[in-house]
């Protein structure tokens, strides 16, 4: 099916990321305790640390420092215990976004992110606010030139919900969070390897910024990310 261009965004998301890479290992390291925490320290068992394993390992960590923060979180080792929260507000031009914290500190956390939202031009929302703008779902992105016929048939048969491609050629392949690792796996083994494989919030629904506004939202959104409690910030705006 055609879809709205979204290759654009993702490489410029990437390239983000890339810029913070040491972030990254502080990122993982509380995904792997958490989902560990939550679902025991055994990755076949548990496709959320499962997940993060693959990104600790994409972000070249050692595998004793995986194995000894997942001992940490099933209690073979004394560490500190995080919680999830999700704080939901508004950007530039209304531009809904959706922040994804770990923290052993609920006080702080809410308070370095109100304080980034109003400082620069965005409003920290209610629980609800925003969420229904997207849709928590399984995502597999492939770069254009991928073969569209080949993804769609193996997708499809492992349980995706829709493949969607984009006008710059980019395939992005949708399934139900449960589905996820299952539609990954098919994909893997039949060579198809996608540019980013991630349970996501998938914005249903663009706002288009550019000039000033995109670069007032590129600001916001810089500043929610650099906090240290934050693990993922989701938002709809097309910059």
């Amino acid at each position: 099916m055609a879809g709205h261009s979204k290759w654009a965004n993702i490489q410029h998301r990437k390239g983000r990321q890339d810029e913070k890479r040491q972030r990254i290992w502080t990122r993982v390291v509380r995904e792997i305790m958490v989902a560990a925490r939550a679902g025991g320290g055994d990755p076949s068992a548990n496709p959320r640390l499962r997940l993060a394993i693959d990104k600790a390992k994409a972000a070249n960590m050692p595998a004793d420092t995986i194995k000894r923060n997942i001992d940490k979180a099933t209690g073979n080792l004394e560490g500190v215990t995080y919680e999830e929260i999700r704080y939901e507000g508004y950007g530039i031009g209304g531009a809904a976004i959706i922040v994804d914290t770990m923290t052993d500190n609920r006080v702080r956390t809410v308070a370095d992110v109100r304080h980034a939202f109003s400082k620069h031009g965005g409003n920290l929302g209610t629980e609800g606010s925003v969420a229904f703008q997207f849709r928590h779902c399984g995502q597999l992105v492939f770069a254009p030139g991928t073969d569209e016929e080949k993804v769609m048939e193996v997708a499809l048969e492992a349980g995706a919900d829709d493949v969607i491609t984009d006008e710059e050629g980019a395939i992005e392949v949708l399934s139900e969070p449960g589905d996820f690792e299952a539609v990954r796996q098919a994909l893997q083994e039949a060579g198809l390897n996608p540019e980013v494989a991630e349970v996501t919030m998938r914005a249903e629904n663009t706002i288009e910024l550019a000039g000033e506004d995109a670069e007032r939202m590129q600001k916001l959104l810089d500043v929610i990310e650099d906090l240290d409690d934050v693990q993922n910030v989701y938002h709809n705006a097309a910059l």
